[in-house]
């Protein structure tokens, strides 16, 4: 056993590994607008009690580090494809859910990324989530038609750790 935090103890020979040749890393990149409401007249003896609502997303698939649908657009320093922005809210919205005595901020962009490994297990494709480090790991394999060692997680929830073959 080897003891990772003070708060987490684990066991390296329960760990399940998984090598297949026949995966699939998705990278689902996703542009939300986000606003901030907070009640008027906010002073420092009165705390703040903002509240987040979110408005319009686009979302672009990633499939083994390349575009489902390749329109426009290079990737980023990760070699992400980004969707185009989704309609900015416009005042009558933003003003919709706006409750009474609250201030709106300007709309703000949010990034996010969701990442899943497809793999083929005991005859069956299983999908788990996973974090960008397997991901890019994923699509270094693929690229050189390597198969793949996967390290799952706790119960096998998730993709802990890729490594080519």
């Amino acid at each position: 056993m080897v003891l990772t935090s003070c708060a987490e103890v684990v066991n390296e020979a329960l760990e399940d590994t998984v090598t297949t040749d026949n995966y699939e890393a998705t990278a689902t990149t996703i542009y939300t607008w986000r606003v901030e409401y907070s009640p008027q007249g906010v002073t420092p003896d009165r705390p703040r009690e903002e509240r987040y609502e979110t408005f319009e997303s686009s979302y672009r698939v990633n499939i083994n580090g390349q575009p489902v649908v390749q329109d426009f657009g290079e990737a980023d320093e990760k070699g992400l494809w980004w969707p185009a922005l989704p309609p900015k809210p416009t005042v009558d919205e933003l003003e919709a859910r706006q409750k009474n005595r609250e201030v709106f901020s300007e709309p703000l962009i949010q990034k996010s990324v969701r990442y899943t490994l497809a793999f083929e297990e005991a005859g069956e494709m299983v999908t788990l989530r996973t974090e960008y480090p397997a991901y890019r790991e994923a699509v270094r394999a693929h690229q050189a038609q390597r198969p793949l060692k996967l390290t799952l997680g706790r119960q096998d929830a998730y993709v802990r750790k890729a490594e080519m073959q």
